[in-house]
């Protein structure tokens, strides 16, 4: 598990800017069995992809004029029952992190994995998600 001084100022990032934490199976539970659109972002240590997706998510959701209805965030290697569970959900996608999904009434629609982060710009992070936004929301 990775030391809550590392964690902390990089879960900020989201929590401070509405997204709920989901720290337990159970949080995952209730907050994709809702209807509607919930976005779950899995937060990461990872320098260069996590420094990307946590603007082009945050870019998403405040220039994007459709959104999702949720915006919930775990954090990989901090909040271990709740990443797992997420990724119980992403089947048969294999563990990424970051990672950005996007549920809709508890099915997955939409999904970024670490690959598709990975050397891609914040602007064009966004971009994706906007499409999404614009589809599914």
């Amino acid at each position: 598990m990775y030391p809550a001084e590392l964690v902390m100022p990089r879960k900020a990032e989201l929590t401070d800017n509405g997204f709920d934490e989901l720290l337990t199976s159970g949080n995952v539970e209730d907050a994709l069995k809702k209807e509607g659109t919930t976005l779950v972002v899995i937060n990461s240590v990872c320098g260069c992809s996590a420094a990307t997706a946590r603007p082009g998510v945050l870019m998403a959701v405040a220039h994007s004029e459709k959104k999702p209805d949720r915006l919930t965030t775990a954090f990989a290697g901090y909040d271990l029952e709740a990443v797992q569970q997420i990724r119980n959900h992403l089947l048969p996608y294999p563990p990424s992190s970051p990672s950005i999904a996007l549920f809709k009434d508890g099915q997955l629609v939409h999904f970024i994995e670490r690959h598709m982060i990975e050397g891609r710009s914040a602007q064009m992070i966004a971009a994706n998600l906007a499409d999404a936004f614009e589809q599914y929301c």
